[in-house]
């Protein structure tokens, strides 16, 4: 599956986090770019997609990220910058994947 211009390797039931989507807790997501599909040993791969295919993703949560420290500093010079970033993300629960 491709989501937000990276791939995730997904089944049924799984929960991903994929960079913060414009949409609602609850709300229902399908994303037609697959890039391949196993099924009880068969493999289909696309070009570049699998025609037909699609994955459906319910929204579980929209939050941020734990925070990643950002530390600059200069030896013998006095410098030191601390700062601090939290990246939103949107959690999805993988409802159906449809060949």
């Amino acid at each position: 599956m491709k989501a937000c211009g990276k791939r995730y390797k997904v089944s049924e039931g799984d929960f991903i986090s994929v960079e913060k989507l414009a949409c609602e807790v609850g709300a229902t997501i399908e994303f037609p770019d697959v890039l391949m599909i196993e099924d009880s040993g068969e493999v289909k791969l696309g070009t570049p997609f699998v025609a037909g295919a699609a994955v459906t993703a319910s929204v579980v949560v929209q939050k941020r990220r734990k925070t990643v420290l950002i530390f600059k500093k200069s030896r013998r010079k006095n410098y030191r910058r601390k700062n601090g970033h939290r990246q939103p993300v949107t959690i999805l629960k993988v409802e159906n994947i449809r060949h």
